[in-house]
């Protein structure tokens, strides 16, 4: 699939506001500046239009990008969405939707895959369901692998070659203990040298830390810094079969806590052959979201947090949906 490149010369991280001074958005997928005509809406008078392919934009203000997922009450995607059928609050204010974009673009992703002693029975279906979510990339995207026991190790810097993290999953042993708090953190920090602006982070684990340097909270706190989603799949015994450890007990909600900052979502398998497809479908969730631009009506760099809140406005006959967004991001603080 051909797809077009948002180029940017500093840190473009989706989701987080960012402070561009004479920067230049090349080629954005089918940026539209959008317009409601519903009257009590907050204003908008930006004047229409299409950035079409090779157009610049400049941009000297601050421009907070929101990727946003929609889903429908079978938990199936709900694309075809226009911008007036979304509303977007910050810290209650709602904020003038300026930009938009439905459009697949490069996605830079680390997979974090948990090599633990525990996944011992389960590791050859996570890696069935790892091969299952590469087969989803396209040309322009890139990969790196982390894969954690004991520590966490970065076993392939970014490549496009997903054959060479397919080999490096093989050839690895389920063993040890579960530094998952550590693997989090080096791969968000390995996502600082990403070339694309929309970055993910894939955590296959069957949850629970108990040899981790970094704590809950730091990763909380870097996760809301990072302007990175995550999501996880936890691969979990039934509650009845599982060992009453409070780490174990703790990582179902320990991975839905930290993705659903981000916008992301964790999804839970008890049963391991339905892991294949569940990467599959995060892998299409990736590459049909919507995101959504704005210039905050705060313009305080105060470096505190601010809270978003995406608000539908659904076309008529439509059952009830569900959206999924980053929850805030920290302002600037210069």
């Amino acid at each position: 699939m051909k797809r077009r490149l948002l180029a940017a010369r500093v840190f473009l991280l989706p989701i987080i506001p960012l402070v561009f001074f004479g920067v230049v958005l090349r080629q954005w997928p089918a940026l539209a500046i959008a317009q409601s005509g519903v009257s009590d809406d907050v204003k908008h008078d930006t004047p229409g239009q299409i950035i079409k392919p090779g157009q610049s934009v400049h941009i000297d203000v601050d421009l907070a990008l929101v990727n946003v997922t929609v889903t429908d009450p079978y938990d199936r995607l709900v694309t075809g969405l226009e911008p007036d059928n979304f509303r977007i609050f910050e810290n209650s204010v709602e904020q003038e939707i300026q930009y938009f974009s439905s459009e697949d673009v490069p996605i830079s992703i680390g997979v974090i895959f948990d090599l633990s002693g525990s996944m011992a029975n389960k590791v050859d279906k996570a890696r069935e369901a790892a091969s299952q979510f590469f087969k989803t990339a396209n040309p322009q995207d890139e990969f790196f692998l982390v894969s954690f026991n004991d520590r966490a190790e970065l076993m392939s810097d970014f490549t496009s070659s997903v054959e060479d993290l397919q080999s490096r999953i093989l050839s690895a042993p389920a063993k040890g203990r579960t530094a998952l708090l550590d693997a989090i953190y080096l791969g968000l920090t390995q996502m600082r040298t990403a070339r694309n602006g929309k970055r993910a982070l894939l955590i296959m684990s069957d949850g629970g830390d108990n040899n981790s340097r970094y704590t809950e909270k730091d990763i909380k706190r870097l996760v809301r810094e990072a302007g990175t989603q995550l999501y996880s799949v936890g691969i979990f015994d039934p509650l009845a079969n599982r060992s009453r450890t409070p780490e174990e007990l703790s990582g179902p909600s320990l991975l839905s806590e930290v993705t659903e900052l981000t916008g992301g979502r964790s999804f839970s398998v008890e049963n391991i052959n339905e892991l294949p497809d569940i990467a599959a479908k995060i892998g299409a969730e990736l590459r049909n979201q919507y995101i959504l631009g704005y210039r905050p009506s705060n313009k305080l760099h105060d470096a505190r947090w601010r809270k978003i809140k995406v608000k539908l406005r659904a076309p008529k006959g439509l059952p009830p949906l569900s959206v999924y967004a980053k929850t805030g991001y920290y302002a600037p603080s210069l």
